[in-house]
């Protein structure tokens, strides 16, 4: 027979490593959140260790403290995974290149493309920029410069360069070899639901 209502987990939810992380995300002390809130340092740390359950009140009066919702402690992470396979192609405008992105669609915070490049592939001769705050290139493989209008920079297999993407800015990969890279773009430039 089963039980009418469904029996409460034995371990409890874990709410201490989100609490922890908003609190230190907002760059407050223990110290300082047992202050705002009236409760022990002490009490706090065995809370942001799972050690002890706090009442509905102290965890109502903990969010106040940490202007973090309730609901967000219990609140299931959206977590999507895109496989290289699912991953839609899309297209940039570079040459020689095939693009996948490997973020979901309507992800605003960041965008991950990666590119695979034919030997010579490149953005464009002329300079571009892109409507983002951040843009990073990561090479998986191969070799890629980047040209900006006052340098040109040399990449290679492992290499990273982080630079601001409404830096007017253009890339090419060696003509010899094909490569294989990751742009990383803060926040999304487009949704990719067009």
């Amino acid at each position: 027979m089963r039980p009418i209502h469904p029996s409460a987990d034995a371990a409890g939810t874990p709410i201490g490593a989100k609490l922890r992380s908003t609190r230190i995300a907002q760059g407050l002390t223990l110290a300082q959140v047992a202050d705002s809130s009236g409760l022990s340092k002490g009490f706090l740390s065995r809370v942001e260790r799972d050690e002890t359950s706090p009442s509905v009140a102290t965890l109502v009066q903990l969010c106040q403290v940490l202007s973090l919702p309730v609901g967000a402690l219990f609140a299931e992470p959206e977590i999507q995974r895109i496989t290289r396979a699912d991953a839609p192609h899309i297209n940039l405008g570079g040459v020689g290149v095939s693009e996948l992105l490997m973020s979901p669609r309507g992800e605003s915070r960041v965008q991950l493309i990666r590119s695979a490049l034919e030997p010579g592939a490149h953005g464009g001769q002329e300079l571009y920029t892109v409507n983002c705050d951040v843009e990073v290139l990561h090479v998986v493989e191969g070799a890629v410069t980047v040209r900006f209008a006052d340098r040109s920079v040399r990449l290679e297999t492992g290499d990273a360069l982080t630079f601001p993407g409404r830096e007017p800015h253009t890339w090419h990969a060696e003509d010899d070899a094909p490569a294989e890279v990751c742009w990383v773009l803060v926040p999304a430039p487009w949704s990719g639901s067009a």
